[in-house]
């Protein structure tokens, strides 16, 4: 009976924990891991735009989660289809960043990364902003009317660039790029954008001046547009959060799906005087900050066919005839470095989504993070933090192989007593359950240390899924990219023999259809890591090539030794 029940909780183990991975990626708002659902081809994010005329403030798209009304008047954030002649474009060169600004708004409509380098190009910089036939991802701002209405200066506006020199030189450290407008509805806008040196933040101050004759009390407006396709390159096995996010002190972090935008079924805080509005994909975001204690409004809402903006629109106080009134803010566009993230805003570096794990999370990546300042390389880096959780888990996996040790010793004597008692299924019951008190042996022993330790390994697997450092970083030999999966499947298949290493050594079921089910789930499993990425795998093998040495060591301290069950398939 033991066997059985030893075997069902096996199986049932190892197969719900795939399935609730699997819901898991659904409940977080992910794709199905392990079971992804067929999705239509997204619609090329430029078709079926229309170009809304420069400065109208009209849009016939719903307003999703918003303050009622006041998002209604920020224009349609889909790129022109007809880009006009007199748009100037400059970009931007610092040591970590390309940025390009076009002077139609004087928003910003590229990005690309010096360190991070595009998969499919390693001599080309990462590319996360774009304005493309192929993708919309800009950055857009402006300007909107109040309860007093009026057409004033939005992202759709044409606007002067201001002549400055747009090079870092020597050993400058910042460089500024402003635009302004034209006189329009009794105001102009000036947008500076300043971008220092190592930094992914850009500050971005616009100043609005009052030309006309009476008091004026616009709202200016922040926000992301990008189009819902999946990120290039991203795996189809294992899926990983794409799209917008609203962070504020009240509901903190609250991630939405697209499909849910296009639903209507979209549940956040309308309003709030704290927080930050970003979009999200793996390993990169971008989030628009403004100042702690500005009242805004935030907003999320399909623009155009594929095509989403969240954003938030803050109210300026009334500006008197000829006066002028600043707002700073910022503007994050860069990889999901924790420590940048948090230096930045409060709760920004939750972009990077460890889920419901993210209390074990963090201290893991901490602890990485640590290991590697000493080692410098990411993948011994891991195989220290694993060796160092089995260290901390000694006592719990001495237990969990001592409590198996036990059961291999009196295996013989249960599979004589089977035998003898095949036909009586309740004395056979009452003899087991005699068996494991004489020999003091408890047949649930060797689960419960190891489900304890569960929770952490799956919230290390999320720390490597999600840790931007491991996009590129080299282990040894082959490995040039601890991100993407082994190139020659090696790292896979020693993964595969370790862990049917590890099935061989545990107790055999006297019933051979059980034996033969204990080993199915770990070829499965096994299966499932040629396609992860060469970090997870490598974690995972440290791991079980630890538990063996440690089970090794246990048995033969017991006076148990070491032999292996290998399956009959016959």
């Amino acid at each position: 009976m033991n066997d059985i029940r030893r075997t069902i909780l096996w199986v049932i183990f190892g197969f719900s924990m795939v399935l609730l991975w699997d819901q898991w990626q659904v409940f977080q708002g992910n794709k199905a891991t392990f079971f992804p659902s067929s999705t239509q081809t997204a619609q090329s994010p430029g078709a079926a735009v229309a170009p809304a005329p420069s400065g109208s403030a009209a849009v016939p798209s719903p307003v999703a989660g918003a303050a009622s009304g006041s998002p209604a008047a920020v224009p349609s954030g889909a790129p022109s289809a007809t880009p006009s002649a007199a748009r100037e474009r400059v970009v931007v060169n610092s040591d970590v960043l390309s940025l390009t600004f076009d002077s139609e708004g004087g928003t910003l409509v590229h990005s690309a990364f010096i360190k991070y380098k595009d998969m499919a190009d390693k001599e080309q910089g990462f590319v996360l902003l774009d304005e493309s036939t192929n993708r919309v991802y800009v950055a857009q701002t402006g300007l909107i009317a109040g309860s007093n209405g009026g057409a004033f200066p939005t992202h759709k506006t044409p606007m002067a660039l201001l002549p400055g020199d747009h090079t870092f030189k020597g050993g400058q450290n910042e460089v500024r790029v402003q635009f302004e407008s034209a006189d329009l509805g009794g105001l102009k806008l000036l947008k500076t954008y300043t971008i220092r040196r190592g930094a992914y933040d850009v500050a971005v101050r616009h100043e609005v001046i009052n030309t006309g004759s009476t008091p004026v009390a616009p709202q200016l407006y922040l926000q992301l547009v990008r189009d819902g396709n999946k990120p290039p390159g991203e795996s189809s096995f294992y899926s990983t959060f794409t799209g917008p996010a609203i962070y504020t002190e009240a509901k903190k972090y609250q991630k939405i799906e697209f499909k849910d935008i296009e639903n209507n079924k979209v549940d956040v805080e309308k309003q709030a005087t704290n927080g930050y509005v970003a979009m999200v994909q793996h390993y990169f975001a971008s989030a628009w900050i403004l100042p702690d204690g500005l009242k805004r409004d935030l907003f999320l809402r399909k623009v155009d066919t594929n095509l989403y903006a969240v954003g938030m629109i803050t109210p300026l106080e009334p500006i008197a005839p000829g006066a002028s009134k600043t707002i700073d803010s910022k503007f994050f566009v860069g990889p999901q470095e924790e420590k940048v993230l948090e230096s930045l805003a409060p709760g920004l570096e939750l972009v990077k989504d460890y889920g419901w794990l993210t209390i074990l999370a963090k201290p893991l990546y901490w602890l990485l993070d640590k290991l590697h300042s000493f080692i410098q390389n990411w993948g011994w880096s891991i195989v220290a933090l694993v060796l160092l959780l089995k260290i901390a888990f000694y006592w719990l996996n001495a237990k969990a192989y001592a409590s198996m040790a036990k059961m291999k010793a009196i295996n013989p004597k249960i599979t004589e007593m089977r035998e003898r008692l095949k036909d009586k299924p309740q004395e056979m019951q009452q003899a087991m359950m005699k068996i494991y008190r004489e020999e003091k042996v408890n047949p649930m022993g060797g689960c419960f240390p190891i489900m304890v330790q569960i929770p952490v390994f799956i919230a290390l697997y999320w720390v490597l899924l999600s840790s931007v450092e491991m996009r590129g970083a080299p282990w040894i030999l082959w490995i040039r990219d601890l991100s993407s999966p082994d190139p020659y499947y090696i790292l896979p298949v020693v993964m595969a023999l370790t862990t049917m290493l590890q099935t061989a050594l545990n107790p055999a079921p006297p019933d051979p259809m059980q034996a033969k089910l204990m080993w199915f789930m770990p070829l499965i499993f096994s299966v499932m890591f040629f396609f992860f990425p060469a970090g997870l795998v490598l974690y995972w093998i440290t791991n079980n090539i630890l538990s063996i040495a440690q089970q090794w060591v246990i048995n033969t301290r017991m006076g148990v030794p070491p032999q292996f069950n290998l399956p009959k398939f016959r």
